[in-house]
């Protein structure tokens, strides 16, 4: 693990990092990164039983579970690690950002390779769950609370339950103003009942200013 590099990653995602020896001593994502490279040495080694008492031992002490057998790159940040899942077939690409309570598990209907495949740049937002045996494209954003159960294109963004695409090759998700398609589509609703009911008004004032034809 290259403890200098991924300091200096803490120092760029996340403002509140003062110095790189209060990220060394205080910051539970590094810690669990520490723990999951040695277990992950011992597993790769064919000490099963010890890499997974590393790992179990890292979840009590963190908060985070990162399964031993995980592939994971250079400069992953875990901001607030608390609640994470990372299971055992998960690959993690170079430079990506994890909040807190964020799972990137299985759906329990797969065999072999049952976890997410992330690339490069990705960030994934508090509490979401990638549940499957897909890819997420490089540069892609996973807004807070969503459930992706789906492959996901580079340079997208995506929220909701279950998750769904609301951004193409779109700016970085600034997690405060992130789109609603759910919310979106009610209002464009409302929008279309209003129209409907400003016309049947027009219609309806229509009929009573007509004369009535019997007369005369």
């Amino acid at each position: 693990m290259r403890l200098t590099e991924t300091i200096r990653a803490y120092q760029k995602n996340d403002p509140a990092a003062r110095s790189g020896l209060e990220i060394l001593f205080l910051y539970n994502g590094l810690h669990a990164m520490i723990y999951y490279r040695i277990s992950h040495w011992f597993y790769e080694r064919g000490c099963v039983f010890l890499a997974r008492w590393i790992s179990q031992f890292a979840k009590r002490r963190t908060g985070v579970e990162i399964h031993p057998a995980a592939k994971i790159g250079r400069r992953l940040v875990i901001d607030h690690g608390t609640g994470i899942v990372i299971g055992a077939t998960t690959e993690i690409g170079d430079d990506c950002l994890l909040y807190q309570g964020v799972t990137l598990g299985g759906t329990g209907k797969d065999t072999g390779k049952r976890h997410p495949t992330l690339g490069n740049n990705i960030m994934v937002g508090s509490g979401a769950k990638v549940l499957g045996p897909f890819k997420v494209g490089d540069n892609a954003r996973i807004a807070a609370n969503a459930v992706v159960l789906r492959e996901v294109p580079a340079n997208c963004t995506v929220v909701g339950v279950p998750g769904r695409i609301v951004r193409y090759q779109g700016e970085k998700l600034d997690q405060i103003h992130t789109p609603d398609p759910m919310m979106d589509r009610i209002n464009a609703l409302e929008a279309r009942i209003l129209e409907l009911e400003k016309q049947l008004e027009v219609k309806n004032h229509e009929a009573v200013q007509l004369p009535d034809q019997n007369e005369g």
